[in-house]
């Protein structure tokens, strides 16, 4: 089976006709932009760390806190093995993450390992000062003012994001992310983040998907449909011709995530992180060849 009858298959939604129409186009795009390879990436050798333990003053709408729960200590972490570590945290209310006040016990870290730091809104000259060897910098891109001020509590607009993505890639790489479906599963703002990185022609951007999670106040939200998805990272393989996009770890599971590969695969992207056996069969189908990464996909 092709990837094309894969598609046509899975899209048995009304909209399915126009959702073909944009993948087969991304397709198009990147077979003539990348290379018939795509990237399977399980993270088991990085660990991630909290500097602020479980604790963020912004107790985001979609996390509340559950995201760093399960992070190691940044002053005993207990996977010395691993061969990098994302340093991150909750934020304070300026929607930073403090990591300068912890520069001494990061930079040990760094002795050892490559760092992927998440840094939201910290000051760039801040994150200069630290002097540390990055390897890359995760950044979170929203797109919607109002979505910020929702989800994040904070008024930040796409143009300060975008600054932020522009002076911290001055300091070192920065890897966008963008979570589709980030206010209450709804599309805002994802297609203007894209359209707005065009002239920065990123080499890489992560998309994520929403998790309704329990216990955050998104909770019994719905995520947005693997199509919805779909056309989003499709239009994003069409503007940004030459960026890697990939598949993030943050994305829900069950047959939602088999789907959702399989139209990620689709729709152009170069890699999935924590791939399902449907996006493994889906990547033989298209006549892909695999290499396999087992650190943090900003590191690739």
């Amino acid at each position: 089976m092709t990837i094309q009858q894969t598609l046509s298959t899975i899209c048995s939604v009304p909209s399915a006709p126009a959702l073909r129409d944009a993948v087969e186009q991304a397709w198009a795009v990147r077979k003539s932009h990348h290379p018939d390879t795509i990237l399977l990436v399980r993270p088991y050798a990085t660990a991630p760390i909290s500097v602020t333990g479980p604790a963020c003053a912004l107790d985001c709408a979609h996390c509340g806190g559950h995201y760093l729960q399960h992070m190691e200590s940044l002053t005993a972490p207990s996977s010395r093995s691993s061969r990098s570590y994302l340093i991150s945290g909750g934020c304070d209310s300026r929607g930073v993450v403090p990591l300068a006040a912890h520069r001494e016990a990061i930079a040990e870290l760094a002795r050892h390992h490559r760092l992927v730091l998440h840094v939201g809104l910290m000051p760039p000259l801040e994150l200069a000062s630290m002097d540390l060897p990055v390897a890359a910098v995760s950044l979170d891109i929203v797109g919607d003012r109002e979505t910020a001020l929702e989800v994040y509590g904070l008024d930040v607009p796409l143009a300060t994001y975008i600054a932020q993505f522009e002076a911290l890639s001055e300091i070192a790489p920065v890897v966008p992310h963008i979570t589709i479906g980030l206010h209450a599963g709804q599309i805002r703002g994802e297609y203007e983040v894209i359209r707005a990185l065009l002239p920065l022609a990123p080499e890489r951007v992560v998309f994520l998907v929403l998790i309704p999670t329990a216990g955050t106040r998104y909770a019994s939200c719905l995520p947005p449909s693997p199509e919805q998805v779909a056309s989003v990272l499709a239009t994003a393989r069409c503007l940004l011709p030459d960026t890697r996009l990939y598949l993030g770890c943050m994305r829900p599971p069950g047959r939602y995530r088999q789907t959702l590969d399989v139209l990620a695969i689709a729709a152009g992207v170069n890699a999935i992180v924590n791939p399902t056996r449907a996006a493994e069969r889906a990547v033989e189908e298209a006549g892909l060849s695999t290499t396999l990464g087992d650190e943090c996909c900003a590191l690739y």
